[in-house]
């Protein structure tokens, strides 16, 4: 059995990384690491000793440029302590088989560096963003999600719906072209969508769909289906007294049931 040795990078406006690396022990990691960005690039870090990277939410940067542009801008030219390039850390991360997860400014990250969607098995191509919610206001709310049934992703196998908080306003998923949006549904890229809990249909009704994401789209898988981007928060749900009616006997999933699907697939590999 594989040990999940899990790395959650924090730094420069990250504010949920204890509470992510919390809801990672919660959810089986054998070990759990916060690290700063500036650590990687020191060496006192490197994600070649860890086989679960996680980039968790915040306002990297304040959000100046668009949400963490400035940050993949950071990973991609930083050069490490060695004399290598951090982006190379990170090709070789995934090229070795290991998961990533990114939650909300996370999610933001990866779809900057291109690690998102990879629609036609071209990691680091960028094809989609995250723009500005619908709404033009920050969302910080209950939603409900379906889980794409057909898709690769190793997060939710396991799960139907999941019920989760979402706290954005750049959440709104923008493609390059309606090329990349039809490789997202015939590629089965979306991992999780927006629904109307009463029909259990995706939805761009908002509140529901907080941000208006066309095809009500929450959260992308590349075609490997180990890495997740998803803008609702699973590590704010981890505890049955984090739900909002948990005075009245919720069963909703967990969302730590989310990255315990990392967790398994890493343990049984």
């Amino acid at each position: 059995m594989t040990k999940v040795n899990t790395l959650v990078v924090t730094g420069y406006g990250t504010n949920c990384e204890r509470e992510t690396a919390h809801a990672a022990r919660l959810a089986g990691a054998d070990n759990v690491d916060i690290c700063f960005f500036s650590d990687l690039v020191a060496g006192k870090n490197r994600l070649g000793d860890y086989n679960f990277l996680i980039f968790p939410g915040g306002f990297l940067d304040g959000d100046d440029l668009g949400a963490a542009q400035a940050a993949a801008l950071r990973w991609k030219y930083s050069i490490t302590k060695g004399g290598t390039r951090l982006i190379e850390q990170l090709e070789d991360f995934y090229n070795s088989g290991k998961i990533i997860l990114g939650i909300c400014n996370g999610f933001q990250l990866l779809v900057k560096l291109g690690l998102l969607p990879g629609a036609g098995n071209k990691p680091f191509e960028r094809q989609v963003s995250l723009t500005h919610n619908d709404s033009a206001r920050f969302e910080d709310r209950w939603v409900h999600l379906r889980a794409n049934p057909d898709s690769t992703c190793v997060f939710t196998r396991g799960i139907d719906y999941i019920y989760l908080p979402v706290r954005h306003g750049e959440g709104k998923l923008v493609t390059m072209s309606d090329e990349v949006m039809d490789r997202l549904e015939n590629e089965n890229l979306i991992a999780l969508q927006y629904i109307d809990p009463r029909t259990k249909k995706p939805t761009q009704e908002y509140p529901l769909n907080p941000n208006g994401s066309p095809l009500g789209i929450a959260g992308l898988t590349d075609p490997t289906g180990r890495i997740l981007g998803l803008m609702p928060h699973p590590e704010a749900f981890n505890h049955p007294t984090n739900h909002p009616s948990w005075t009245r006997s919720s069963r909703s999933t967990p969302g730590t049931e989310l990255i315990a699907g990392g967790v398994k697939y890493l343990s049984e590999s």
